[in-house]
């Protein structure tokens, strides 16, 4: 595992792959990145019995400014192919959540969302910018569930019809990352007891609201019990 390099991953979905070499190259430019040490049992996930194919890929960072940044790439079945990326901030800065899930079944994708969330209730000096990101051009846009309050205003969900459509969710993923990484430069921490207690709290809450997703369990329950389950979604996906 190389700490400036994509995941090394087997998946061979170009638009997956595309996906993770830029979340790699992003990464590259956070300061004093270094991979960090997890279960084993939850880093490589390979089984090859009939009609149960998978594997599960997850890569671990940290960096100045970071706490974790996590990728995961899944394939089930040769079918249900998955990309799930989360950069949880160092509570001590005031930097957004980066959240991108891609769902893919055979050739559609039937779910493609990112976000930078918010870690605070106070206005961002990045709403504007996320703003004037161009989101227009899809043809299915999807409603956000209940329990995605966790979001910001600016989350972007739909479905990808195309290959247009794919290179434009592209150019939103990396443009939301370059922000990301442009905020991340030099920022200073803040230290404010409050502060830090509430941006504790919303990733906190950030964890415990995606954990109500209740389709991520029912895909890796038809492959793993319950308890292996639970513990992959607490210790892996959701930590905090």
């Amino acid at each position: 595992m190389l700490a400036d390099s994509s995941l090394k991953t087997k998946s061979i979905d170009p638009f997956i792959l595309s996906l993770v070499k830029n979340i790699g190259e992003k990464r590259s430019l956070l300061d004093d990145l270094e991979p960090i040490k997890t279960n084993k049992e939850f880093t490589n996930i390979v089984c090859k019995e009939v009609d149960k194919e998978l594997y599960i890929e997850n890569e671990f960072h940290k960096a100045k400014r970071f706490r974790k940044l996590h990728v995961e790439v899944a394939e089930f079945s040769n079918n249900l192919k998955i990309l799930h990326c989360v950069f949880f901030p160092d509570p001590f800065f005031n930097i957004p959540i980066f959240g991108l899930d891609l769902v893919k079944t055979k050739n559609v994708v039937s779910a493609a969302i990112v976000d930078l969330s918010p870690v605070s209730k106070s206005k961002s000096s990045i709403d504007q910018i996320l703003e004037d990101v161009k989101k227009d051009g899809f043809t299915m846009k999807r409603e956000i569930p209940n329990w995605g309050d966790i979001f910001s205003k600016n989350v972007f969900f739909a479905s990808l019809m195309n290959q247009d459509e794919q290179n434009h969710f592209y150019k939103i993923v990396d443009q939301y990352l370059t922000i990301l990484v442009d905020l991340n430069k030099d920022l200073e921490p803040d230290l404010n007891t409050n502060s830090v207690n509430e941006r504790i709290y919303f990733q906190k809450n950030y964890c415990k609201q995606q954990m109500k997703n209740e389709k991520t369990s029912l895909v890796l329950l038809k492959y793993f019990d319950k308890p292996w389950v639970e513990r992959y979604i607490k210790e892996i996906l959701f930590d905090f």
